[in-house]
Parts: structure tokens; sequence; C-alpha cells
């Protein structure tokens, strides 16, 4: 089931994406759900089948080409959950650039930051290039997952129960501001407005089994940037998961971008950045492509 949220005749709703070309709102579907997708999720999985099995039988809806996308949650409750260096490839790539703010040795935990809400944008939406603030604008797909069930101290072996689904990021990152300003920290440098898209649906766990094991690659302008597979993650969702819960509670709707590989333009040589026009896709396998252009701030 591919979950979005949706603007159609002057109206928000949730809504689930029924074939290629069709999205049914979740109210219509199903009399009492939620109208917006965290809601959705905080329902719980009774709601989820519910919604599963009227979308299967169900007709109509809104076309695609006349509905909206925005970010699947397009204001979470809190900050999303980050991890770093999650991939052997993009340690590599910084590895003797410590300059740039690469650790000296892969961490033995994963290393985690976050961005605040004011970050998010959907599919199609602009991402702002804050040029007189720095010129080093730069991609990073990644795999983003959405937690559905409630909890704290998550064993490693029951983290996939709770899990809602999955979708794609773009860690839109500032790097001189990430790596040499403010001592060193990442919070201002990956926290600016619009510098974090995401959609352009959430796909539940049930229907991308292999979420662990899926390509991603990003793109600009057409042309291929980063290329790898999430098996290749240093630190799996379910250890992410385990270790980000211990003491800290996880809430149905929380976001957890679960880091990057090799390929990001600060490590390339010559170091490439994004600029004003520029078209950035990221896709992962099994989830589907989300675009944006880069704008200028106004």
């Amino acid at each position: 089931m591919r979950v979005c949220t949706f603007e159609a005749s002057g109206r928000t709703r949730a809504g689930v994406i029924a074939g290629d070309s069709t999205v049914m709102a979740v109210g219509d579907l199903v009399r009492g759900a939620p109208e917006d997708v965290l809601g959705v999720i905080a329902a719980g999985p009774a709601t989820w089948d519910r919604m599963r099995a009227a979308a299967a039988k169900a007709k109509g809806g809104t076309p695609a080409d006349r509905a909206k996308l925005r970010a699947p949650i397009p204001a979470p409750r809190r900050n999303v959950f980050c991890v770093g260096w999650n991939y052997f490839s993009h340690f590599a790539e910084g590895e003797g650039k410590r300059g740039l703010n690469a650790p000296a040795e892969m961490p033995e935990h994963p290393s985690f930051f976050s961005k605040n809400p004011n970050t998010v944008i959907g599919p199609d939406a602009e991402i702002r290039h804050s040029k007189p603030l720095s010129d080093q604008l730069d991609w990073e797909v990644e795999l983003a997952v959405v937690i559905g069930v409630a909890g704290a101290d998550i064993p490693e072996l029951e983290a996939l129960d709770h899990v809602f689904g999955y979708t794609v990021g773009n860690d839109v990152s500032v790097r001189d501001v990430q790596m040499k300003w403010h001592g060193g920290q990442w919070f201002k440098g990956k926290n600016l407005d619009t510098h974090l898209p995401l959609g352009p649906w959430i796909v539940t766990a049930d229907e991308l089994p292999n979420a662990q094991d899926s390509r991603l690659c990003s793109r600009v302008n057409g042309v291929t940037k980063q290329d790898s597979r999430t098996a290749l993650m240093v630190f799996k969702v379910p250890r992410i998961i385990a270790e980000l819960s211990a003491g800290l509670r996880l809430e149905p709707g929380d976001i957890i971008m679960t880091g990057t590989p090799e390929g990001v333009g600060v490590y390339r040589t010559p170091p490439e950045f994004l600029k004003v026009g520029d078209t950035v896709e990221v896709e992962i396998e099994g989830i589907g492509v989300l675009r944006n252009v880069v704008r200028g701030r106004t």
C-alpha cells in the first residue's frame, strides 16, 4: 500500500495510491478514518488493514494529474532522526579528508543527528539555495523509515515490527556550514528550510520486504551521482531502531533517515555542488522517484 498526502479541490488529505493513476482519499475509503497521514499511522494496524482492503476494491478517486502530492508527513511532530556515516563507501570517500569532518575511523555505533520539521518538503517543491550563506549545497539519497508502533528500548529482533513503512529522502546539506562552522557540529548545515525533501509516498512495510536490499541512486540534471544498495549499510535498520530507541520512546509517525552511500558532491574531485536551476532526483527501488528543483531564496 502506498500512502500519501495530497491536495485536490482545495483540501489536503491522506490518500492511498491505486494503480498508477488514481489517488483515493483515506476518509472516503474507511468511515471515520483520520484525514491526515500522522493520524492514519497512529490509528494502528486495524485501520491500515481496513484501508488496504477498501483500496483493493474501490473505484473512483482523484486522477493523479489533478492531485498535487505533498511530503507524506508534511509537518512531523518533532525533529526527523538521521544517521551519519552508515556506508563504508561513504566513509572511504571521506577518509583522509578529516578537514571535511570525516571521522578518524568507522564508528562502532550509529552517529545520530536531527533535522527540524521546517526542513521537510514534498515532491516537485523547491529546494531553496541560500547562496549568500554558502555555495556548497549537496545531495544525499537516503532510505527513510517511518515508525508505526510506539516503543522504547526496542530489541533489535523486534525492531521491524515497529515499522509502518519506507519513503525516499534527500538529506540536502550545506557542506562548509556543516563541516567548518559552529564548532564542526552538523545541526546548522543540515537544518536550513526546505533541505529535506521526502516522498513521493510511504510504501508500507508489508509491500517492501526487500527494503534492506534495495537499489538507491541520485541524479542531478539527469546525470547519475550515487548508485548503491541499502544492503551495504553498516548499521541495518533493526540496529538503528534498537540503538535510537534505547531510553528514547519512538512515536508513530517518527521518521528515521538511514544514511547515504558514496557519490556526494563534496568528496568529488573537484567538488561539485548544486546550483540554482538544477533538478535533483533521488530514487529507491520499490518506492519511487522524488524530484525537486533548486531555486534561489526569495
